[in-house]
């Protein structure tokens, strides 16, 4: 892709506004290269976090990318350590080119330990006089930040207290983006986005870190309406203006922008007057900041998956770049070389020069360029950087491999293993879950392993001794084991908010959906009473035709006061979608196809917070989907038919996958009575044609490696 044309200057792009001149020109960003911690050791040990790979592609790309889109004409990036690797990947990409959108990118020297010693040697050097974006250098997002800078100068027309407005995304509960140890919690102002109160809650706590809310209560005596939200994603992209510089010299305590500046500087409201804002991004957006390997893998899969549009692999964000989709969620980069019995399935990204041999099965993983892959390897969630080498017979699962890797033949990597750059395996070793090998010097010389990586390899266990300023603090939660840990559910109810005045005991423990020991008022009937409950609410809504997210927001209140597990609210949702299908059908004499279209179409939504197995090789939430379809319509007039067209528009629409209805139709329980398999067997005819599909794509790929 060539370089783009050069567009306007901040101040011609935005002259037409007609705000002040102040407001005008220029709009710089400070762009955090370096976050202060360890959490993609030992990767981060060769190289800088932004020049990571994230679906094959540096992850500064998107930030960049993501500010010159915003109208940003000036960078400030403080690279940190491995700072020379950052200014010589920048001095040779298009961000320095005569058609950059950057009038500069400038690059911050300094002794920094902290993001508080960037701010205030940013203040000391004067290099900021008007207002800014801080971002970190890990972002993704495709959301314009037009809306946020003109509710944050409108403020400051009225307001010159008003220093920062902070942009946070809307998410569901159970999104996979969010963070796996801490859930932030914000209290603001409805009626002018004020933050009033900022809190990291643990999403694991004990008897002695109890999930509680401790504020002010004077915050809720001053204010009519106050919102308390976890539904929140912090983006950490700060619009600021220069006097947020100024409090960060005022407390050079300051060493992190949320537990501490933040925090402060709403503390203090009263000594100050400073007032900090939010600004919400909804659903249709996408923001997110690759923080942990959590995130890195979450992210991952949302530009796999396009969530991310237009940054996907097929839009081709870096000149030089050739990917193409082979098919749904599955982009390679010609050329590459592969098996005609090789089988690259969805969700999965291959790099060019990348060489796959017989037999080889990879399913939701990221190859990176110039790889050879051995005859029958299967990969499955794994990260393959560029120029690595895997053996005949080898499996890797959800793992992460750098670059120049080799890895033997018949070896096994286990889930949550991080292989840094240059590491090499002998043949035959297990890799056990969670293991971090690196090849680096300790002491002058090569410390090899044998035991680990075998005796012909080189390499050996990640220990903190690797690295001076080791968190440990980063490695509770947030290593490895995010790779292969599920996402710690979270429930914010009444009983879980205290004040200074009144601390309110409550023993949750437990961080599931399900009944806890904690939770002895809801029983059996008390969930079956959900259901009754979600379903009358939910087809009630439809029938009215309320928008799908009033119909959500009540699910979601219903499940939550009742403590109702996943499988129960599928069931609430699969009930009362079916009931609204029926009634459409039978009472309104609406044809079947417009009435299933219909109701799944305007309300389809709230099944993709239903499922969270998309991407997954087994689909038991899909599954368990489907089956709760087919046991609710085995008892309804014309279930048969109802179930043909509910499963075709489930398919065309892409809330449940191929493979799910391929593991439902042959599932034990679909076909254990008479009454189910009466109802299925007009589907006969969809999953039939399912199979010709595929066979029929399968052919066609052939056809085509073979005219290559």
């Amino acid at each position: 892709m060539p370089p783009r044309a050069q567009r306007p200057t901040a101040a011609k792009t935005r002259s037409a506004s007609g705000l002040d001149e102040e407001f005008r020109e220029p709009f710089p960003a400070i762009v955090l290269a370096d976050a202060f911690e360890t959490r993609f050791a030992p990767f981060t040990l060769q190289k800088p976090r932004c020049l990571l790979p994230l679906g094959n592609i540096p992850i500064i790309e998107y930030t960049l990318e993501f500010l010159a889109n915003a109208g940003v004409d000036e960078i400030y990036l403080y690279a940190g350590k491995h700072s020379d690797q950052v200014e010589e990947y920048i001095a040779k990409s298009r961000w320095k080119a005569p058609s950059s959108p950057f009038k500069t990118v400038n690059f911050i020297r300094s002794q920094s330990t902290s993001i508080g010693d960037i701010m205030r040697d940013l203040h000391s050097k004067r290099l900021i006089e008007s207002d800014f974006v801080a971002v970190y250098g890990d972002i993704v997002g495709n959301f314009p930040l037009d809306k946020a800078l003109q509710e944050h100068r409108a403020r400051r027309l009225t307001d010159k207290n008003a220093i920062m407005t902070m942009v946070l995304r809307e998410v569901n509960m159970t999104h996979r983006s969010r963070p796996l140890s801490t859930l932030p919690i914000f209290c603001i102002d409805p009626t002018n986005n004020r933050c009033l109160h900022y809190e990291e809650m643990e999403t694991k706590p004990t008897r002695n870190q109890p999930r509680h809310l401790l504020f002010d209560p004077e915050v809720m005596d001053n204010h009519a309406e106050l919102d308390i939200r976890g539904d929140l994603v912090d983006t950490s992209i700060d619009i600021c203006t220069p006097e947020v510089l100024g409090l960060w010299s005022d407390s050079f305590d300051y060493q992190t922008p949320r537990t501490q500046f933040l925090h402060g500087v709403l503390k203090d409201y009263e000594l100050n007057g400073k007032t900090i804002h939010t600004h919400v991004i909804k659903e249709k957006y996408y923001c997110a900041r690759m923080q942990s390997l959590k995130a890195y893998d979450a992210i991952s899969k949302d530009i796999i998956s396009r969530y991310t549009f237009p940054f996907c692999p097929d839009t081709n964000l870096v000149p030089g770049n050739t990917y193409y989709t082979l098919r749904r969620n599955t982009y390679v980069e010609d050329p590459i070389t592969r098996s005609l019995d090789s089988d690259i399935e969805r969700g999965t990204v291959v790099g060019a020069g990348t060489n796959i041999g017989e037999n080889v099965k990879i399913s939701y993983s990221v190859v990176g360029r110039r790889c050879k892959i051995g005859n029958n390897v299967v990969l499955d969630n794994a990260y393959i950087w560029d120029d690595t080498v895997i053996g005949d017979n080898t499996t890797i699962r959800q793992s992460i491999i750098a670059n120049n890797v080799v890895i033997g033949p018949s070896c096994k990597i286990e889930p949550g293993t991080l292989i840094s750059f240059g590491v090499r395996i002998g043949k035959g070793q297990t890799i056990t879950e969670g293991t971090r090998l690196v090849n680096t010097l300790r002491n002058g010389a090569v410390a090899s392993e044998a035991a680990l990586v075998g005796e012909d390899g080189e390499g050996h266990e990640f220990t903190h001794e690797d690295v001076s300023d080791y968190d440990e603090s980063d490695d509770e939660s947030e290593t490895s084991s995010a790779l292969v840990e599920g996402m710690a559910d979270m429930h914010l109810t009444d009983d879980s908010i205290s004040t200074m005045a009144s601390d309110v005991e409550s023993d949750l423990e437990n961080g599931d959906f399900g009944p806890s020991s904690a939770d002895t008022a809801f029983s059996e009937e008390g969930n079956a009473n959900f259901v009754h409950d979600a379903v009358a609410s939910m087809y009630d809504g439809i029938r009215i035709g309320q928008p799908y997210d009033m119909v959500q927001t009540e699910l979601v209140s219903l499940r939550m006061s009742s403590n109702a597990s996943e499988h129960e609210t599928r069931k609430a949702v699969v009930t009362a979608f079916m009931k609204s299908i029926h009634h459409l059908m039978l009472i309104d004499k609406v044809p079947a196809a417009a009435a299933v279209s219909k109701i799944l179409g305007n309300y389809h939504k709230i099944i993709e917070r239903v499922v969270f197995d998309r991407h997954t090789t087994q689909k038991p939430d899909q599954v368990d989907f489907l089956m709760l379809v087919q046991e609710d319509l085995a008892e309804r007039e014309r279930g048969d038919i109802m179930l043909l067209f509910v499963s075709k528009e489930l398919y065309m629409s892409e809330q449940i996958d191929q493979e799910a209805f391929e593991q439902w139709w042959t599932d034990e329980r679909s076909t254990k009575t008479d009454v189910l398999r009466k109802v299925r067997a007009q589907t006969q005819q969809f999953i039939d044609w399912l199979q010709e599909a595929e066979s029929e794509s399968d052919s066609d790929e052939d056809d085509e490696e073979e005219s290559d």
